[in-house]
């Protein structure tokens, strides 16, 4: 439940009280500048935020600074800079999050250049409370940085019902399928009933005619989605 705002330069944060845990928490939300004037700004900004309130903190977002020189590959690495975000972490009892799945988070002139911006500060209070913690760096689609998700656990709800491609709906032909199978009259009083065997036509429907107009799309995504990570990966070494 929010109970407060607050907008700065280059940050926004809320107040509130997580649902479920009744613990009252600031989350900010950080864009790090360019200059390094404006650098220093926001640290000094940050450090005086975190000192009014005693309560559990989480920073995170895109912070435009690395830790050491490992977090940057072919990029130009300012120790200074460095510095001075590790003694706003340090001066803030602030927990940089471990994170899985990838080295970096932003990719830039075509995957020569790779840098580890965006990340998860926390407070002490706030790894009491949920003990151990997480960050993870998803797949990269439209931008140039890689989602990254705070978690204290992994669920797994399992499989999709059914994987639907954008490119059906533009095609007359699935068009006309599904609405030939929601058409059709189905025995029996109850409603839900009615309603999942109708899902159930489409969904049979769709996948038969997209394997014929398509071939296995399911493959093909597979190959290329287990090749990607692998170039990624030599991108990252060399």
């Amino acid at each position: 439940m929010v109970e407060q705002t607050f907008i700065d330069e280059f940050f926004i944060a809320i107040k509130g009280k997580w649902k479920g845990k009744g613990v009252d928490s600031i989350i900010v939300n950080v864009y790090g500048p360019h200059t390094d004037p404006n650098k220093q700004k926001l640290w000094s900004s940050l450090d005086k935020f975190i000192g009014t309130y005693d309560l559990d903190w989480v920073l995170c977002g895109d912070f435009n600074e690395v830790r050491d020189s490992s977090e940057r590959q072919n990029c130009e690495f300012i120790a200074k800079r460095v510095e001075w975000f590790n003694k706003f972490i340090d001066k803030s009892n602030l927990f940089d999050v471990p994170m899985g799945g990838k080295r970096f988070m932003k990719f830039c002139d075509n995957g020569v250049k790779f840098s580890k911006f965006d990340r998860f500060l926390v407070s002490e209070k706030f790894r009491a409370t949920w003990g151990d913690l997480s960050m993870l760096a998803l797949k990269r689609k439209m931008s140039d940085h890689c989602p990254i998700v705070l978690r204290d656990m992994v669920l797994d709800f399992g499989p999709k019902p059914m994987k639907v491609f954008d490119e059906w709906f533009y095609s007359k032909d699935a068009s006309k399928i599904i609405e030939e199978c929601w058409s059709c009259a189905y025995d029996g009083n109850r409603k839900d009933c009615s309603f999942r065997n109708k899902l159930k036509k489409v969904k049979f429907a769709l996948k038969g005619w997209s394997k014929q107009t398509f071939g296995n799309l399911d493959s093909e995504i597979d190959a290329l989605m287990k090749s990607a990570p692998e170039w990624a990966a030599i991108a990252e070494t060399r």
